[in-house]
Parts: structure tokens; C-alpha cells; sequence
């Protein structure tokens, strides 16, 4: 999967900069930007802001905190030099995505406290499009970028929202500012950086939509593979990912994740849920290690970093496993992670459920809060 992140910011620069330069002679300063309460020359200004904070706070490589950038115009700026200033960010911020190692991640609030050069991006060419479709709305001119770039958006930083006719619709109406046949207007939201998860020698990486999609169909999902990799089940698994973001039941956090090793950056191996928790606290988890990487303690490992921050949480209140009764390698995983067997009945449960699917052979077990 080639990483595309920079070539969409640059896109998404030059598709703001043309509309803006049809309207660069008009008052900026006389309307407010669509729904927003600023006024279109103050969204720009902000856009040119939001792009050199991203290109700042991704180069600084911030751990802790966000590094806030505020660009002062000097008097005497016009529309057309503030159209400069937003290309000249726009290129800092794609220089900055372009030559930043794909493991490496800076501090952003929103939700998980941190993103990388891909959710970098995907935030800056939000904030380009969305407010060059406020500005162009609040000077009464029409505005669509090339759909590549909302569906860029669309499928790293808003993983819940489930597809629509079309992504341009689609973004507008998850950012409140579009309505869609058959959904409620949004009032509130936010976008989300994937989740990654730590433990002693791995970092579990959320697997994005778009990364998902690539995987399910035999690529890599833009992670370097161990020799072998990856395994069938990490590939069923993104196809799953797919298939609840298309009925709208994705939860991301309860999603797919890659095991990648801190020590050279290869992925291992794929873990993760097999939905959200249900209205009583269960959720199931599966995992695979691609062969090469067997043996060395990563599954058991990032069972329980996976397992202690899902019972950590209020939603999620116990965890199973369902093991082939013949695959004692897994069931030593699962055990070495804290889960023991299911009593009896919830094994019978289990199996006639198996068998009414067509399978069976399986062992339930569980960890719990």
C-alpha cells in the first residue's frame, strides 16, 4: 500500500488555492464562512494556521502536548498574499508527512493523544477542504474537491462513519454541514486518529478503513511484513473491519490491530476484537502470528496489553477467546495472558453454537474485570 499522504495534502492545497483565487477580489471580511462565526478572511487565515501547526507539532515529533502556531499577518497583507501563505504551509506540511518515518507519532488530543504522518495529513486536508467549502459558501460560489481527497479524510480520521452515495456528501454531513437521505443531522463531532497501544517489545496499531481495505484484498496495509506475512486470519479480520464500517457498526477502538516490532518496525502478527463489547460487557477477541514469528512470547504479550486496556474501560467488563480444542499453542497464549476456561456450561453454549455454524472442536476461554 503506497503511502499517498503527502500527494493528498499537496492535492488538497491546490484545490483551495483555484477556488480562492476566482474570489481573491472580493471582501473577505464582509460575510461569515457558511455556519461557521467567522469571517471567510479569518477561516483562511486559520487554515494557514492549522497547516504550519501540523507541519510543526509532526516535525517536533510532540510528545506530551500540543505546540500551538499562530501566524501573524502583517499589515498590508491581501487575499492573494494570504493565498501564498496557505500554499507555503501546505508545502511545509506535505515536506513534513513526505519525510517522516511511518512509526513515528506526535501529540494530538483528539481522542487517543497522538497521530502519525497519515493522521496528519488526513487532518490537514480536512481542515483545507471543509473551510474552503465554508469560505466558497459564504461568498455564494460553488465548491467540490476531487473525491479522492474527502474519501482520504474519510477513510483514516472518521473510521465510524459508515459510507454514504457519495464522500463528499458523506463529510459534509459528518461535520455538520450537509444532511443525508435517511440520517440525522450531526451537531457534534470529532475526527479519530487511529489507537496504538504499547507494550515491552511491540506497539499495537490500529488498523484504519483504508489500510483494512488493502489488506483484505492481499496487500500489505502499508506495514512492512516479517517473511510470510500477513497471515490469512489478520487478512479475514480487515475484512471484518470492512464489513461493520458498511452497516455502520464500526467502533475502531474495537477493531483490528497490527503487531509491530519496536526493535526493527516489521509487523507479526494481527489481534483484535470481533466487535464492540454487547449490552453486557463481552467482547470477543481473536488473534494470528505470522509462522516465522512464532515462539518468542509477541501473542501472549499483546494479549495483555490489549486485554488490560479493554478492561480498564467502564463498556467492557469481560473478554473470550474461542481456541480449536487441537491448538494448544493458542490456548498457551491465551492462558499466559490471564484467561481460563469457561465453565462447563458456557463450553456447551459455546459448542452447540459452533455446530449450528457448521464447526466445532473449540475451547471458550475468558478474562475478566
Amino acid at each position: 500500500m503506497r503511502d499517498i499522504s503527502g500527494e493528498r495534502v499537496e492535492q488538497a492545497v491546490e484545490s483551495c488555492a483555484a477556488l480562492l483565487r476566482t474570489v481573491a477580489d472580493r471582501d473577505w471580511t464582509a460575510v461569515r464562512a457558511g455556519r461557521l462565526d467567522w469571517h471567510c478572511r479569518d477561516t483562511a487565515h486559520h487554515v494557514a494556521d492549522d497547516l504550519a501547526a501540523y507541519a510543526g507539532n509532526l516535525a517536533g515529533r510532540a510528545r506530551k502536548k500540543y505546540v500551538p502556531f499562530e501566524i501573524a499577518l502583517q499589515d498590508g497583507i491581501d487575499n492573494a498574499d494570504l493565498i501564498h501563505i496557505i500554499e507555503t504551509t501546505g508545502a511545509l506540511l506535505t515536506a513534513t508527512v513526505r519525510t517522516t518515518p511511518p512509526e513515528v507519532r506526535a501529540f494530538h488530543p483528539y481522542p487517543f493523544r497522538s497521530a502519525n504522518r497519515e493522521g496528519f495529513a488526513a487532518m490537514g486536508v480536512a481542515e483545507v477542504i471543509l473551510h474552503t467549502h465554508d469560505i466558497a459558501e459564504g461568498l455564494g460560489v460553488a465548491y467540490e474537491p476531487p473525491s479522492a481527497l474527502p474519501e482520504f479524510v474519510l477513510t483514516r480520521i472518521f473510521p465510524e462513519v459508515q459510507p454514504g452515495p457519495d464522500h463528499w456528501r458523506t463529510l459534509l454531513w459528518a461535520t455538520g454541514r450537509g444532511d443525508l437521505p435517511g440520517r440525522e443531522p450531526v451537531t457534534e463531532w470529532r475526527w479519530q486518529n487511529n489507537l496504538v497501544l504499547s507494550s515491552e517489545r511491540l506497539t499495537l496499531q490500529g488498523v484504519t478503513p483504508a489500510s483494512a481495505a488493502d489488506l483484505s484484498v492481499g496487500g500489505d496495509g502499508g506495514f512492512t511484513w516479517v517473511v510470510g506475512g500477513p497471515y490469512e486470519g489478520t487478512r479475514e479480520a480487515a475484512g471484518m473491519v470492512l464489513k461493520a464500517r458498511e452497516a455502520g457498526v464500526h467502533r475502531p477502538e474495537f477493531g483490528l490491530f497490527v503487531l509491530v516490532r519496536e526493535e526493527d518496525g516489521l509487523a507479526v502478527g494481527g489481534m483484535g476484537f470481533h466487535g464492540a463489547p454487547d449490552d453486557e460487557g463481552r467482547a470477543e477477541v481473536g488473534y494470528d502470528l505470522v509462522e516465522g514469528a512464532r515462539g518468542r512470547g509477541y501473542a501472549s504479550e499483546a494479549l495483555t496489553a490489549l486485554s488490560d486496556w479493554a478492561l480498564a474501560r467502564d463498556d467492557v467488563h469481560t473478554l473470550q477467546a474461542t481456541v480449536e480444542a487441537a491448538n494448544l499453542p493458542s490456548q498457551a497464549v491465551a492462558t499466559r495472558a490471564g484467561y481460563v476456561r469457561a465453565p462447563q456450561e458456557e463450553q456447551d453454549l459455546k459448542e452447540q453454537d459452533l455446530d449450528e455454524q457448521g464447526s466445532g472442536g473449540a475451547l471458550q476461554l475468558y478474562i475478566r474485570r
